[in-house]
């Protein structure tokens, strides 16, 4: 079992003996979208660290956009409830990156793919390719993608 998963497990355990519905419930959702992604396909298997972070950024992020809805439909009390979920969800994923972390990372990868000859707006795929194992789940694809066309343009 992998590290990430058992510690979301016996953190599942605690919240229950604790009676942290909160806690236990996210948790619970969580454990069970994890153990889907496991038995999907055409066999089951061992899913990594790094493919349960996916799951828990994935299960984070629905909670962000749930929130969003619900202050839109005007339920306040229901985007708290999601917005306290995603802060639970947060301790598992790692720290985000600054945007002035992000943006170092990416002007590096420019100036890997420019000696690779690669320049202009046209470098944009490449320069992904160099940025994105970089940042692993700590910076949103949409936020890099925006910091990559500034550099790039600029």
């Amino acid at each position: 079992m992998t590290t990430l998963k058992s510690k979301l497990q016996d953190d599942l355990t605690t919240a229950i003996k604790a009676r942290d519905e909160l806690r236990s419930s996210t948790l619970r959702l969580t454990l069970t979208a994890v153990q889907k992604e496991e038995v999907a396909g055409t066999e089951a298997r061992e899913l990594s660290d790094a493919e349960v972070e996916k799951i828990v950024a994935r299960e984070a992020k629905k909670r962000r956009e749930a929130a969003e809805a619900f202050d839109k439909g005007g339920r306040a009390e229901s985007a708290e409830r999601e917005r306290a979920e995603g802060e639970v969800l947060a301790e598992y994923l790692p720290k985000p990156l600054s945007d002035e972390e992000l943006e170092n990372i990416v002007a590096e990868a420019v100036a890997e793919a420019k000696g690779g000859g690669a320049e202009g707006p046209r470098a944009m795929g490449a320069v992904m390719k160099i940025v994105n194992p970089k940042i692993a789940g700590r910076a949103e694809g949409g936020r890099v993608a925006a910091v990559v066309k500034k550099l790039l343009a600029g």
